[in-house]
């Protein structure tokens, strides 16, 4: 099984989570998909895409710390009042 494979599996496992409003779940699954793909992208010697995925996760990361500590208030339905 490649490891495309495994991070679109993960993707999907993600996908079901957030349905499912399990948000803080889902980001730690979408992280797994994105280190799969970072290991993809470095096999097939993307350094380019590497680099991109790699940012794009630590990105994810620093958001999911703060929506952990509680520093995100914002709402979906904020100013539909």
């Amino acid at each position: 099984m490649s490891f495309a494979i495994i991070g679109g599996i993960l993707l999907n496992i993600g996908a079901y989570l957030t349905y499912k409003g399990k948000i803080y779940q889902a980001v730690i699954v979408y992280m797994f998909a994105d280190i799969c793909w970072i290991v993809m992208a470095v096999q097939k010697e993307d350094i380019i895409g590497a680099s991109f995925i790699i940012v794009g996760t630590v990105l994810g990361f620093l958001a999911y710390l703060k929506m952990k500590e509680g520093g995100m208030r914002k709402s979906l339905n904020e100013g539909q009042e």
